[in-house]
């Protein structure tokens, strides 16, 4: 099978592979087991090799009216992963793994099975209608920064600095 065909229509694969950086989440159900399962799936994807995950937290779950104690709480992860598969390819990837376990987009910010968000893909800048890289809330999650912050230390969000400082500012 040709790079082409395994990688999907759309973009082309990287010529070179690029860092990734995913989150996982998840509120419901069997959360480390589910996780665990979505990160082998990580490792299994196409042109895609050398995946590094954190160490599970738990976490109050975070609406839009901000921290919920009373919903269940989440199981965070951060997955660094080197790729050659093009951004929204990436991305396409991550909503099938979701859906896989049980995810189904009814309420944004709601509980779910699973919750894979592609935080960041290189140093690119993607602003479009179905991609935003860098996540637009990462900078302001523990919950993403601290696991990440374990995987590599000098990670920077580009636009907004390096981790390590983001989530000194975060922490009181």
């Amino acid at each position: 099978m040709s790079v082409r065909l395994a990688h999907g229509p759309g973009e082309a694969p990287r010529p070179m592979p690029v860092t990734a950086v995913v989150a996982l989440g998840a509120n419901l159900g069997r959360r480390a087991e589910t996780l665990a399962a979505a990160v082998d799936e990580l490792r299994r994807l196409t042109l895609t090799s050398d995946v590094r995950v954190s160490e599970p937290i738990e976490t109050v779950a975070v609406t839009l009216d901000g921290e919920d104690e009373d919903a269940p709480r989440y199981l965070n992860a951060v997955a660094l992963l080197s790729t050659r598969l093009a951004p929204a390819e990436l991305l396409a990837s991550l909503h099938r793994i979701e859906a896989r376990h049980g995810r189904v987009r009814r309420e944004r910010w709601g509980d779910r099975t699973l919750d894979l968000d592609l935080i960041a893909y290189g140093d690119d800048v993607i602003d479009g209608p179905d991609l935003v890289v860098p996540h637009p809330r990462a900078h302001e999650r523990e919950f993403v920064l601290g696991p990440w912050v374990e995987l590599d230390p000098d990670a920077e969000i580009p636009g907004r600095g390096r981790i390590a400082d983001l989530l000194e500012g975060l922490r009181p």
